[in-house]
C-alpha cells in the first residue's frame, strides 16, 4: 500500500510533468488530503470522491486529491497503475480548473449526468 508521503511524492510528480500554463489562476495549488470522502448520493457506501475542484471567492481556486478515497477504492493496486489513476484524476480536476477559467461547464454536465446515472440506477435498485 502506498503511503500518504509517497502518494504526495507522487502527485508532486505528476504534477511536475504538466504544462506551466495549467496552474494559471490555480492559487492554491494541489492538496493532498488525508480523508476519505463519500458522496452525498453514495447508495450503499460505494461512491467515493477521489479529487475536487474548488473555487471561491476567499479561497481561491485549488485542487483536492483525497488520499483515504484513492486507499479505499485503488488500494490494491501496483504503484504504477495507482500512478494512472491518480493522474487521471488530476488531469480531470484541471479540466474543471480550465473550464471555470474559460466560463465553460461541459465536465460539470457530464460530472452531473453520470451522478444522475448512478442515482437513477440506485432508485431503480431499491425498487427491485
Amino acid at each position: 500500500m502506498v503511503t500518504f508521503e509517497e502518494m504526495g511524492r507522487i502527485l508532486d510528480e505528476i504534477a511536475d510533468g504538466f504544462p506551466e500554463e495549467l496552474f494559471k489562476e490555480l492559487s492554491g495549488g494541489i492538496v493532498l488530503a488525508p480523508e476519505l470522502k463519500l458522496n452525498q448520493m453514495s447508495m450503499n457506501n460505494d461512491l467515493y470522491i477521489l479529487g475536487e475542484y474548488h473555487r471561491g471567492f476567499n479561497s481561491g481556486r485549488y485542487i483536492v486529491i483525497y488520499y483515504g478515497s484513492f486507499m479505499k477504492v485503488y488500494g490494491y493496486l501496483e504503484d504504477t497503475e495507482l500512478k494512472e489513476r491518480l493522474e487521471h484524476t488530476l488531469k480531470h480536476e484541471f479540466i474543471h480548473h480550465l473550464e471555470s477559467l474559460a466560463g465553460e461547464k461541459g465536465l460539470e454536465k457530464e460530472d452531473a449526468k453520470n451522478l444522475f446515472d448512478y442515482i437513477m440506477l440506485r432508485d431503480w435498485k431499491r425498487r427491485k
